[in-house]
């Protein structure tokens, strides 16, 4: 049974079991409090070695022991250090390299990457394009990779002016595959890095996940790659302003290099360190 009146009220501790408990309030800079004791009301203009500095309408200002003893707003509070603000993480560019604040873009190097075409350049400069303006790499397309040999005769490279390639669809016994070895092969191929990624196309770059699909489509050969993405993807696909808008959308899906297949990233870093070195 419960009693009542068993209780001892003189037991240690009677007065803090019926006193409520005061809210405990950071002296933030600027937040206005009024002293008990006295009336003396001020903002907050500095916190430090337990003390809090509060200035009033007159600026005059005046030091107080931080605890019990305040009002905000007309209530009774128990004014506290602030917490310190934690550091802020250094921050990143897209492609995962820490930001350099107000970083100048650096005078075009003579070497430079080349992409196959326009919308690989596209891709290239949305997730490491401030890493090359600060390295001074300019990225350029060739419209096929079939172009590359002509491009080499036309403008050699040299060992201060490098050329990085980055081709689709770099796989054993493909023609890319068969031009990159003929290039390798020559004499331009000491100063040519030539790497690629395995899929038909950029557009497969980008990862299922950003896209918010599955999967990329299975396309039966025979039909052209992109007309059969598009459609199987319920997007239009008849003209060329079709898959100029599918691509649009496709990029929009990126925001960093997490949104890209890791057989893309590691060929980029391996020509952006090829040409700068």
């Amino acid at each position: 049974m419960d009693d009542r009146y068993g209780a001892d009220v003189l037991a240690a501790g009677w007065r803090e079991r019926h006193q409520r408990a005061l809210a405990r309030v950071a002296a933030e800079r600027d937040l206005v409090v009024e002293v008990a004791e006295d009336g003396f009301c001020g903002a907050v203009t500095s916190v430090s070695g337990g003390l809090v500095e509060l200035e009033d309408r007159h600026r005059r200002r005046r030091m107080f022991e931080l605890g019990p003893g305040f009002l905000v707003d007309g209530a009774p509070v128990v004014l506290v250090a602030p917490t310190p603000a934690a550091p802020a993480a250094p921050a990143r560019t897209a492609s995962g390299s820490f930001a350099v604040a107000d970083a100048r873009a650096r005078v075009a190097r003579p070497s430079r990457i080349l992409v196959e075409g326009r919308h690989d350049a596209e891709l290239v400069e949305k997730v490491w394009g401030d890493d090359l303006r600060i390295e001074g790499v300019v990225v350029e397309y060739l419209q096929g990779v079939d172009l590359l040999a002509d491009l080499l005769e036309a403008e050699p490279p040299t060992a201060e002016r490098r050329y990085g390639v980055l081709v689709d669809h770099l796989v054993p016994g493909s023609k890319e595959a068969r031009i990159a070895q003929a290039v390798e092969r020559g004499r331009h191929g000491a100063h040519v890095r030539i790497v690629g990624h395995p899929f038909v196309d950029v557009w497969q770059c980008v990862t299922p996940r950003a896209m918010g699909i599955r999967a990329w489509p299975e396309v039966p050969r025979g039909i052209d790659w992109k007309t059969g993405v598009c459609r199987a993807l319920g997007w239009p696909a008849e003209e060329q302003a079709d898959f100029a808008r599918a691509w649009k959308r496709i990029l929009g899906s990126v925001h960093s290099y997490r949104d890209l297949e890791p057989a893309l990233l590691g060929r980029v870093e391996e020509l952006i360190d090829f040409v700068t070195a």
